[in-house]
């Protein structure tokens, strides 16, 4: 569009709207420019490792834990339930996004609920991304650098390879990571620009749920495994309050929301949309199940909180700690590379929450930079500072985390501002918020419960 072409108002207001809309894709398709294909739309196994990859997270360590609270078979139903919901609550903002001609999350809800609606979406998807990012570097660090727990020190890889040293530092580590692998990787403007580290990315946590499947069996067949609990272990009502603080990290592990409108924007065909959320969650489903089913069963009630600390130990098989640093180091590289897709959705809605009337950030290099270093500074800071944030990340992330991923598209489509909603499409609505609001209460009442107990004993 030419600037000063005589277009009337509407057309300049409706231009804006295009421009501003905060999930676009950060470049336009090009069909041909100067005889080069720049590029003519994502890919469908593109897009599916994209998704997949913003599912797959650090979500994956704590879900054996969950396994354990919950039991095996409650475990596998509840995880399989979160992710029929998950497509659900996906289907109501892709119907309603395309029957509107919108191309974003955060418009959708400014279309729907005004300008305190986009908002709040905004909002909690910076609150639910910022922590989900720096949770990701402290691993990074737990992993790479070691940590001390409680009196103990559990050394980090580099540490056990060559000793402690200065450059092996955590600091110097996050650092070095920060600018040789995030800066980088965070600093491509579109989704699809990143389909190959998603694919290895997946890849990668592919490799944890072999090994940790193979050393199961292997322990099995040895006689060296117990029998894992089927149902969880019900001795009075505190038992009962616990389950429910497995629910936050269930409902964490497929927020992908945010990313939804960035994969549909740049596909050559939209309508593919719905099979690649489908293929994304059965691909991560499967690995989730697998994971918590092969974790527990070979860590059985010594299965900890964050799994990963389990592969500190000798394993019980040759090779113990070979096996170990293969998990770990695999691990820490699919973090890495989960890193970069998570920090696109975190980078375009802080833009569009702090410049809601300026030109797309993609138009502005100089806006991109400060906003995308401002971020890489204030996580790694936060890493470096912060010990541990898994407490808060518990109140702060998962909070968020329903907000986008069930109470908000359920709003949406209880509004029902382009009337395609169905009576189907409002009962499961209304079950979603009601399930959303009243697990996530109970679960954040046993979480504060928990924490008290602590310093108590403290």
């Amino acid at each position: 569009m030419a600037i000063g072409d005589g277009s009337s108002n509407g057309n300049q207001q409706s231009a804006q709207k295009e421009i501003r809309d905060e999930t676009t894709p950060l470049l336009p398709l090009k069909v041909k420019e100067d005889g080069f294909h720049e590029f003519n739309g994502a890919s469908f196994s593109g897009a599916v490792f994209n998704l997949s990859t913003t599912i797959v997270g650090a979500g994956i360590m704590a879900l054996p834990a969950s396994i354990k609270m919950l039991g095996i078979i409650p475990g596998i139903l509840m995880i399989i339930i979160v992710a029929l919901l998950t497509e659900a609550s996906i289907d109501m903002l892709v119907r309603c996004s395309h029957q509107g001609k919108i191309t974003s999350y955060g418009w959708l809800m400014g279309e729907v609920f005004g300008q305190w609606g986009r908002i709040a979406l905004q909002a909690s998807v910076i609150i639910n991304n910022v922590g989900v990012l720096i949770v990701y570097m402290i691993i990074i660090g737990d992993v790479l650098s070691g940590t001390t727990s409680a009196g103990i020190h559990h050394r980090g890889i580099l540490e056990g390879w060559f000793g402690a040293h200065l450059w092996n530092s955590r600091p110097i580590v996050l650092l070095a990571t920060a600018l040789l692998v995030f800066a980088p990787l965070v600093s491509f403007k579109r989704l699809d620009s990143l389909r190959y580290t998603s694919a290895l990315s997946v890849a990668l946590a592919v490799v944890f749920v072999v090994i940790t499947a193979g050393i199961a069996i292997i322990k099995l067949f040895n006689g060296t495994v117990a029998m894992p609990k089927l149902f969880p272990e019900l001795d009075g009502l505190n038992s009962i309050w616990n389950l429910f603080t497995a629910v936050p990290v269930l409902v964490t592990a497929y927020i992908c929301h945010y990313n939804v409108h960035s994969i549909d924007n740049e596909l050559e065909d939209r309508t593919q949309i719905k099979p690649i959320v489908r293929t994304s969650l059965v691909l991560c489903s499967s690995v989730y199940i697998a994971t918590s089913f092969f974790a527990y069963l070979l860590f059985g009630e010594g299965t900890l909180d964050d799994v990963l600390a389990n592969f500190d130990a000798n394993l019980g098989i040759p090779f113990s700690s070979v096996f170990d640093d293969i998990v770990r180091v695999s691990y820490a590289a699919h973090v890495m590379l989960v890193f970069p897709i998570v920090f696109f959705a975190l980078r375009l809605n802080l833009d569009g929450l702090l410049f809601p009337t300026s030109r797309h950030i993609s138009h502005d290099n100089k806006r991109f930079a400060i906003i995308t270093i401002t971020l890489l500074a204030v996580i790694y800071l936060a890493a470096i500072l912060i010990p541990s944030i898994w407490d808060a990340f518990q109140f702060t992330g998962a909070t968020a985390a329903v907000l986008i991923g069930f109470i908000f598209p359920a709003m949406v489509i209880l509004r029902d501002s382009y009337g395609i909603a169905t009576k189907r499409d409002k009962v499961l609505a209304v079950t979603m918020i009601v399930l959303a609001v009243l697990s996530n209460s109970v679960a954040l009442y046993s979480d504060a419960m928990n924490i008290f107990r602590k310093k108590e004993v403290a």
